[in-house]
This record gives structure tokens, C-alpha cells and sequence, in this order.
């Protein structure tokens, strides 16, 4: 995860969205309010979560072909598939879902005790600002790093509630497996060996962030996460169930809100294979709007490589004439040190690995 910066970040005061809400506003601070051309139109979202492919894990672990294509197809044209029968326990689901809840519901003073400081993306509050005018998601934010052991803060791993800190240790853990697993049905649908990239990827980074999105007085003019698309390789994410929907996928240049199957996750290609691939799979722009009503709470985890390891796209998939290299080699570390110090801001980061082009805007 990232360094505390060198120079000091005004990132100027936080309102934690929890707290508004408690006063049931019927307006929102300024810093929360959008610019217009940012605003979600939340009549306009096109909800077709029937087209988000669905992925049948149990299919793809017994060598069904078939899944495998689908599950090319998604990668290739959406970024974003759900995952069914994925062998993560619904009881660990139902845990993590409980811990997170309970850890929102902790006074402020109990949560701030895991601050998130200015720069950084771990602990409790709002990453990705980088100054005082910069508009504010309406979101509270607990990060941790989980795997190597080197990134973790061990002063920012709860002591309440109680069974927090394992109930996240045997989730990652879970989560991780399914990670590997989907890694080795990725590579194999690229026509690569199945451990591929699981062994390319040495020891992968894994992180897991908390999202908690109060109901917002004015979904019209405030967002839950701005649009990004993600640093890592893989992204797992779990909506608590009963959630209001709030992730949306830009695709086709429209905002397709994404309404979660129970017991299922959801799942996205991210920037690395992105590059991995030299485009084939894309990384999708996503977004999170909120509801008047309703709250929701998502457990995210970030899967990506080995910060030591260079990437760039594999010589398997790139073609001189067809598909010419479109990326450069980087170090993985520079990467997501250059990705966690910017701001949210679409596909923006990837500007960083693109090779440019006469043609180049």
C-alpha cells in the first residue's frame, strides 16, 4: 500500500458522511456537490444487470469448455462478470457482511482511532484526496493491507468488534484461493498455461477495503466513488445483501448500474491485466452513485502482482500488424505507488504504462 508522502497533504476538513446523515439534511456540504458534467443521472442509467455475464465457477473447475469461452468473452467485452458457486462459504460471507456492519456502527471517536492519513489508503476515511478543494465521495472508507505481511499497519487492525481481524484473515484467505483460481481460468483462456500468470505474479498483494454509503439527501448531485477503473489485476467485491444498487459499469459509453446476485460476486479485470493482455481484456471505468433511502456496504478486495515484478504486455499476445504493443514495461511497485497518489479520475492512471503514439491525444 502506499507510503506516507514526504510533504505534507492539505487535504482541508472531512465531514464524515455517517455524521451529516444523522441530522437528516435535506441539502449536502458543497465539497460532496459535483460539477454538473459529473452528476450522475440516475434516471438516465440503463440497469441490464440480466447482460453482465455469470460465471459458473463449479463449471469452469470441472474443464467445461464452454465456460471457459464465456468466461473469455466476458473479460474481452464487458471487464465485469458475477461469479456463481464460487466455494467461499456463505457463512463467511454472512461474517464479513456482520463485522463490517458492526465496525461502521462503532461511535466516531472508536473508528478514528484508525485514521487514514492524507496520501495513504489505509485505515478509516477517505483515500484518493490530494487537496482542499477536491470533491468528496459520499462514502466512509477502512482499508487494509493483507498479504505480503510488509504492508500491513498492524495500529490500524481493529480491536472491536472482537472477532474483526479473523473473521478478515479467513475471508482473505478465501477470497485469495478464488483469486488464484480465476487467474489460472484467465490464463488458460489466453491460450496460456493455467499457473501462468499465478506464477509470473509471485507473492500477490492483497487488500480489502469497507465501503459504507449512507442514504445521501441529494443522489442527484453527489457520487459514492468516483468513476476509476482499478490498479490491480482482479477485483473481488461483495455487496452486503438488501443494499441499495449502487455500482455502475460505463459500457458503450452508458452507465449500466449493476444489481448484484445473492450469494454471488462480483468480479473485475483491472488495470495489470489490462496491460497483460495488450488490451484483449479491458479494465472497465466504474462508479458508485447513491440513494436517497437506502444504504449500502461493500467489501472489496484488491488482487494484483508481486510489487518487485515487471510487466508489460506478453509477447504471446501481441501481433505487429493486428495488435502492436500498446504498453510499455514498468515496475509493478512504481505502478501502484503512482496509482494510489493520484486522484480518482476514469482511466487516467493507465496513461502511465501506455506507449504514446503520433496519433495520441
Amino acid at each position: 500500500m502506499a507510503p506516507v508522502p514526504i510533504c505534507p497533504i492539505k487535504i482541508g476538513h472531512i465531514s464524515d458522511v455517517q455524521e451529516l446523515r444523522k441530522a437528516k439534511p435535506t441539502t449536502i456540504p458543497p465539497r460532496f456537490v459535483r460539477d454538473i458534467t459529473e452528476r450522475p443521472a440516475l434516471a438516465s442509467a440503463v440497469s441490464s444487470s440480466g447482460d453482465i455475464p455469470i460465471i459458473d465457477f463449479s463449471k469452469l473447475s470441472n474443464g467445461n469448455k464452454d465456460e471457459l469461452l464465456q468466461l473469455s468473452t466476458a473479460c474481452a467485452d464487458w471487464g465485469f462478470f458475477q461469479v456463481i458457486n464460487h466455494g467461499i462459504e456463505l457463512t463467511l460471507l454472512d461474517q464479513i457482511e456482520k463485522v463490517a456492519k458492526d465496525f461502521f456502527s462503532l461511535p466516531l471517536e472508536e473508528k478514528k482511532k484508525y485514521p487514514m492519513e492524507p496520501g495513504t489508503v489505509q485505515g478509516y476515511g477517505q483515500a484518493f484526496v490530494f487537496s482542499e478543494d477536491q470533491k468528496l465521495d459520499w462514502c466512509n472508507m477502512f482499508a487494509l493491507g493483507v498479504v505480503p505481511q510488509f504492508i500491513r499497519n498492524p495500529k490500524l487492525w481493529p480491536s472491536k468488534p472482537s472477532n474483526f481481524s479473523e473473521t478478515v484473515e479467513v475471508y482473505s484467505k478465501g477470497v485469495r484461493k478464488l483469486c488464484q483460481s480465476l487467474l489460472k481460468y484467465i490464463a488458460m483462456s489466453l491460450g496460456l498455461k493455467g499457473e501462468f500468470l499465478n506464477e509470473m505474479f509471485g507473492e500477490a498483494v492483497q487488500a480489502i477495503r469497507m465501503n459504507y454509503y449512507p442514504p445521501c439527501p441529494r443522489p442527484d448531485l453527489a457520487l459514492g466513488l468516483s468513476p476509476h477503473s482499478d490498479g490491480s489485476a482482479l477485483t473481488v467485491l461483495q455487496e452486503r445483501k438488501g443494499s441499495s444498487i449502487g455500482l455502475q459499469i460505463l459500457k458503450d459509453n452508458k452507465w449500466v448500474s449493476v444489481q448484484p446476485i445473492p450469494n454471488a460476486l462480483v468480479i473485475n479485470i483491472g488495470d495489470t491485466i489490462e496491460v497483460l493482455t495488450n488490451g484483449k481484456y479491458k479494465s472497465v471505468e466504474h462508479r458508485a452513485v447513491t440513494n436517497m433511502e437506502k444504504d449500502r456496504l461493500s467489501i472489496v478486495t484488491f488482487y494484483a502482482p508481486s510489487y518487485e515484478i515487471e510487466l508489460g504486455p506478453l509477447p504471446e499476445l501481441v501481433e505487429e500488424e493486428k495488435n502492436p504493443c500498446k504498453y510499455r514495461r514498468y515496475n509493478h511497485g512504481e505502478y501502484s505507488k503512482h496509482y494510489v497518489t493520484n486522484k480518482l479520475q476514469g482511466k487516467k492512471t493507465l496513461e502511465f504504462a501506455k506507449i504514446q503514439t503520433k496519433n495520441s491525444n
